[in-house]
């Protein structure tokens, strides 16, 4: 009877330690973003030079001024974050990771007025590009990306 055990005990252990192995820690960075037209008034933050030639493209517009931004180590893949901005913020309520993706509760506030509530999926093959409202001019465009 004791050698039907010892298999049993094997693969629990076996499992326990996959279960414990921790996902790599991973920087999402969050960028809040004024799309226009005008003449430039400000250098582009790199962040946005690496993506800028889809989101001409995607766009149509010609600069991109970041307003605001954060950066979130995931551990877990289940931190929460903010990026804000003088008049907008963006709460990010990571849900963990599925199929090389993290799942993403967002809220996108103008001051204390949510305009939108979404859940996305963040691949680490690519951004995540949402077109906001339209500001002035321009157009607010949120950018998360995983480094």
């Amino acid at each position: 009877m004791r050698p039907r055990l010892l298999p049993s005990i094997a693969i629990f252990f076996v499992v326990i330690s996959i279960a414990d192995a921790a996902l790599p820690e991973q920087t999402v960075w969050s960028g809040l973003i004024i799309a226009s037209n005008s003449p430039p008034t400000e250098p582009t933050a790199a962040e946005i030079t690496q993506i800028e030639a889809t989101l001409r493209k995607l766009f149509g517009y010609s600069q991109f001024q970041l307003i605001g931004e954060a950066r979130k180590t995931l551990k877990t893949g289940e931190e929460d974050w903010l990026a804000s901005s003088k008049y907008f913020s963006l709460q990010v309520d990571s849900r963990g990771e599925k199929a090389d993706a993290y799942v993403l509760n967002l809220k996108l506030f103008q001051e204390q007025k949510l305009l939108l509530e979404t859940r996305a999926k963040l691949s680490k093959a690519s951004p995540l590009v949402i077109r906001g409202p339209q500001v002035g001019d321009g157009q607010l465009v949120i950018v998360l990306v995983v480094q």
